[in-house]
């Protein structure tokens, strides 16, 4: 299961719509490891004057690696940390993510970074099962 959620915060969801502040606060605890990374990025970024930021560490271990996965395959949870940070994510492999400024998608830097060519140079034999 990606997401610890609360029996209220269910309960909620079967009424309607949720607060987003209590989605993403679910994800802060459910994947901590992963909201810390983009939180960090995110904080890099404002706090920097480069057009992006991004991990190249791997994570510690597969929990951790998981939790980063489980957060950025899913379009709810990534889009709700997008919005929550300011950021505009973009992912290359099993623990690459980076954090751009809003509307980077159409810039030169994201567009390289997500690029095919980008992708295939940013392999290597240990990520092959990651």
């Amino acid at each position: 299961m990606s997401l610890d959620v609360s029996p209220k915060l269910l309960a909620e969801a079967e009424q309607g719509d949720i607060r987003e502040e209590d989605f993403v606060d679910t994800v802060r605890t459910s994947l901590p490891y992963a909201y810390d990374l983009i939180a960090s990025l995110a904080t890099e970024l404002n706090d920097g004057t480069a057009e992006f930021t991004d991990n190249q560490t791997p994570p510690p271990s597969e929990r951790e690696r998981g939790q980063l996965l489980r957060a950025l395959a899913s379009d709810a949870i990534r889009g709700a940390l997008e919005r929550h940070f300011g950021v505009t994510l973009a992912f290359q492999n099993c623990h690459r993510v980076a954090a751009f400024r809003p509307g980077a998608q159409d810039g030169e830097m994201y567009t390289r970074f997500t690029s095919v060519r980008s992708q295939v140079l940013n392999q290597s034999p240990e990520f092959r099962d990651c």
